[in-house]
């Protein structure tokens, strides 16, 4: 630009009709050059994986009027992933013996389940939370998911936090033992069917809005409340 203003208010004695073309074709070319430079490419997204337990598989719990757990299951991992693809996260949604979880590599693994349809005892209401911690490179990691999830699904669903049955499939829940051991991971189960029925069929997006912001929480380093903290029976 200066050299071409330069060009258009110097006299003519003063510059030369050949410098004035080598001038031009020089600021042509630095011009061509930086048009055909590559566009830069922003590195792929590490991407968010979500299990709907059972789906692919089996029903998973089935209650006596034929509500099974795998559709509660889809439901709500459908609306999770739905929510992060709205804020710009990449999210897989998996099934549950999915050949993707062989050495999966992502932000964070979360499998989505829920508890039996039966009535157990009036106790048997909540949620539990168990992290992939023998398996895991970075346990902490896996606790803090976890804690996460603690905190921000018992604020969004009023639900408590039920430790005491949290099973020994839980914790070594198989795909564990398959995705990348630098991969964050946690299984929920987000009710029981018989006495959280009616949140579970009902309000699947409050569910999932729960499971959502455990999983913002774990990903932008959010604070948590003290207490919400990962418990083992």
């Amino acid at each position: 630009i200066i050299a071409t203003l330069f060009t258009i208010w110097t006299p003519g004695s003063l510059l030369s009709n050949s410098l004035t073309e080598k001038m031009s074709l020089a600021l042509q070319s630095r011009q061509e050059n930086v048009e055909n430079l590559p566009t830069p490419t922003a590195r792929p997204q590490e991407p968010i994986g979500i299990v709907a337990g059972h789906w692919g598989n089996d029903s998973g719990a089935v209650c006596p009027d034929g509500v099974k757990e795998v559709d509660l299951n889809l439901e709500i991992a459908t609306l999770v992933r739905n929510n992060l693809v709205s804020l710009g996260y990449t999210v897989d949604l998996l099934k549950e013996f999915d050949p993707n979880l062989y050495q999966y590599q992502g932000k964070l693994l979360l499998s989505i389940h829920n508890d039996s349809c039966e009535y157990i005892n009036n106790e048997a209401t909540g949620f539990k939370v168990a992290a992939a911690l023998a398996t895991s490179a970075y346990p902490e990691k896996s606790n803090r998911l976890t804690a996460c999830l603690i905190d921000r699904y018992a604020k969004a669903t009023n639900m408590s936090f039920h430790y005491s049955s949290i099973t020994h499939d839980m914790k070594e829940y198989h795909a564990f033992d398959e995705i990348n051991a630098s991969t964050p991971a946690a299984i929920i189960e987000t009710g029981f069917m018989n006495l959280d029925r009616e949140m579970l069929t009902q309000h699947p997006d409050q569910i999932a809005a729960g499971v959502t912001s455990g999983i913002l929480c774990f990903l932008n380093n959010e604070l948590i409340s003290p207490t919400s903290t990962p418990a083992t029976p």
